[in-house]
């Protein structure tokens, strides 16, 4: 069970501007990516349906961010999915990426413009080559909010996004989100799975380029 601190108001004295050199385990992920043979499994009328998708994922590296005690140093990421067949949106996603390390605690929270938040976490270590966040329909913590007609006809039950750093310098993600779909007997895996190459390297973060500039 972690453990709070008594005192919830007095704020760390020790925040480092340099967010990229303080992300611990998730300072790969910053930057500019993209992939063009993504594929995405997801649940029609007439059966599952298999998409390959073209991805573009800009990350970029934001200020430390404090709760009190609670010390974060994290990113903000917004993903642009279209289809080799269509230029219009597939699938258009924007969220942030939050490392503790005092504690080892991984946030991913997401929101996506279909009526649909979630809030997910794990833990990991600054040298992890793989990071796994979940989410719980019904947790008051790490949970996934829907409007209604989402909860009705497609309701989210569990959200798992694994993240895998390759010796190449990519990225993996498997996302596997569990639905029950209204009239089918069987849970659904809606999975979404993709491996990204670099295109630009990360920019400092505002308070760390405000502190270059002074030196």
């Amino acid at each position: 069970m972690l453990l709070h601190p008594a005192d919830i108001f007095t704020e760390p004295g020790d925040v480092a501007p340099d967010g990229l050199a303080n992300l611990g385990p998730l300072h790969r992920l910053a930057g500019v990516w993209q992939a063009d043979k993504g594929v995405d499994i997801n649940p029609k009328a007439d059966g599952p349906e298999r998409r390959v998708f073209r991805e573009h994922v800009r990350i970029d590296v934001i200020d430390p961010q404090t709760n009190g005690p609670q010390l974060f140093y994290g990113l903000r990421y917004h993903i642009h999915i279209n289809t080799p067949e269509e230029d219009i949106t597939f699938h258009d996603q924007v969220g942030h990426w939050l490392w503790e390390p005092a504690t080892g605690l991984v946030i991913q929270s997401l929101s996506i413009p279909r009526g649909q938040t979630a809030l997910a976490a794990g833990q990991a270590a600054p040298g992890d080559d793989k990071i796994v966040v979940t989410a719980e329909r019904g947790s008051t913590e790490y949970g996934i909010c829907s409007t209604a007609f989402l909860e009705y006809a497609f309701r989210t039950d569990r959200y798992q996004l694994e993240v895998t750093f390759n010796p190449n310098g990519t990225f993996s993600y498997v996302s596997d989100t569990t639905l029950a779909v209204r009239g089918r007997a069987e849970p659904f895996t809606h999975r979404d799975r993709n491996t990204l190459t670099r295109i630009a390297e990360p920019e400092p973060n505002p308070l760390m380029r405000i502190v270059a500039a002074a030196r």
